[in-house]
Formats: C-alpha cells, sequence, structure tokens
C-alpha cells in the first residue's frame, strides 16, 4: 500500500512538472497509463539532461574531476602551449600554473608571452606581477605594476589595484599603501580590500580610523544578499574581530 501510495505521488508531481514546464502533453498519458515505465522515461528524457546542463551540475562534475585527478588541466594546458605556443595558451598555462604554486615556471611563461604585439599586454602584465607576488618578490610585482601602468594607462583593475596595494605594504611603505588601499577599498567587489585597509590601519596605530572601516564593511554587508555574505564570510569575520 506504501509502494502504490508513493508511485501515485511521483506521478502527481511529475504530471504537475510536465504542464508547469510546458512539456509535451503527451507525457501525461505516458505518465498515466504507465506508472513504472512513464515515470523513469519522464525523467530519463526531460529531467537529467537539464540537471546536468545547469551550472550546478557543471561545476560539481568539474569540482569532482579535479580531485580526482588535479593536474588534469595542467597537463592539458601544457600540452596545447607545446604544440600551439600561442599567447592564449601561454596564458592559461600560467595561470594553472600559479594555481599550483609552480610561481617560477609561470613567471617564465608569462615573459615568453610578454613579447612583440604582446610586449605590454595589461592582463598579461598582470598575470606576471600575482605571479611574482605570490612567488614573496613583492617589489618584482609592484615594478611590473608600475610598468603596467606606464604602458597602459587607461587600464583599471580592481584586483590589480589591490594587489599594488599590497605589494606596497609588504615592501613596508605603509603610508603608501594605505593611500592606495583609501582608493581600492570603497569600489572593490569584495570585502578584502576594506579588511586589509582597516587592519594595516590598525597596525599603524590609528585603531579609531580602523574599526570606522571595519564598522561600515559590515553595515554594508547585513544589507547585502545573503549569497555576498556567504562569499566573503571569512573577510567579514576578519572585520568583525576588529571591532
Amino acid at each position: 500500500m506504501l509502494l502504490l501510495i508513493l508511485s501515485v505521488l511521483i506521478q502527481a508531481g511529475l504530471i504537475v512538472h510536465v504542464i508547469k514546464t510546458g512539456r509535451n502533453q503527451l507525457w501525461i498519458w505516458a505518465l498515466i497509463l504507465l506508472p513504472l515505465a512513464g515515470p523513469l522515461a519522464y525523467v530519463a528524457v526531460e529531467i537529467l539532461p537539464d540537471l546536468f546542463r545547469s551550472r550546478t551540475a557543471q561545476r560539481t562534475a568539474r569540482g569532482f574531476k579535479k580531485a580526482m585527478d588535479p593536474t588534469a588541466d595542467l597537463r592539458r594546458y601544457e600540452g596545447e602551449t607545446r604544440v600551439a605556443g600561442n599567447v592564449a595558451s601561454r596564458q592559461r598555462y600560467a595561470e594553472e600554473l600559479v594555481r599550483h604554486e609552480r610561481y617560477d615556471e609561470a613567471i617564465a611563461q608569462y615573459t615568453q608571452a610578454l613579447t612583440g604585439l604582446y610586449e605590454h599586454d595589461p592582463n598579461l602584465m598582470l598575470g606576471l606581477a600575482q605571479a611574482q607576488f605570490s612567488k614573496g618578490d613583492a617589489r618584482a610585482a609592484r615594478t611590473t605594476l608600475d610598468e603596467l601602468i606606464a604602458s597602459n594607462p587607461d587600464f583599471r583593475s580592481p584586483a590589480g589595484h589591490l594587489l599594488y596595494a599590497r605589494a606596497l605594504e609588504t615592501e613596508g611603505n605603509a603610508a603608501k599603501a594605505l593611500e592606495e588601499y583609501s582608493v581600492v577599498a570603497p569600489a572593490y567587489p569584495g570585502a578584502e580590500a576594506a579588511v586589509r585597509y582597516a587592519q594595516l590601519l590598525q597596525v599603524q596605530g590609528r585603531k579609531a580610523e580602523a574599526q570606522k572601516v571595519a564598522r561600515e564593511l559590515l553595515d554594508q554587508a547585513r544589507i547585502s544578499p545573503a549569497h555576498y555574505r556567504r562569499a566573503q564570510k571569512e573577510w567579514l569575520d576578519a572585520a568583525q574581530r576588529l571591532l
């Protein structure tokens, strides 16, 4: 009896799904007349393909693939670079090398890409600076960013601006770093820039200013969408600790 009730509920739910999603009405007859085969066929033909095409499913599949074979993309991009040798393939390979913390190899790839027509390409120069900073060479990263700005005065990148401020801070130029943080923090698409700004203010003994920046960030987060708060939880928790 329980199985019969469950079967009827599944049929009814799938019939509602047919109507709401505008599927072919013949599915209704199949679901009614074929209580076992009908639902199975409908799920296989109409529902599962949609699930596998969804962004969530694709992200899950990519995450599972990376967990099973973490270097698959690295090998693929290395092969593409070896065969094609163009700037786009070299950039993808360099970005993947950075993700695997192979910074010297990434720097070499960026350096090879930054030639000819692409000698001053801003995205390549930013990638190089990120690799240099991740390696621990803040001075080289800042120098690369200075060259980027000089060669591409109209280029705008919140990530690049934040990296510039961090490089200055790491070099020990706190005054200049605070100037850069104060500019990038209000417009940065996330909480990291504001938190780093507040943290440096606190290190410099400017506690009241640090708390003001942190409090304004948290007040803004309270009226932001829930997905923003989830994505920025690490930085928002850091801001809370400054109060």
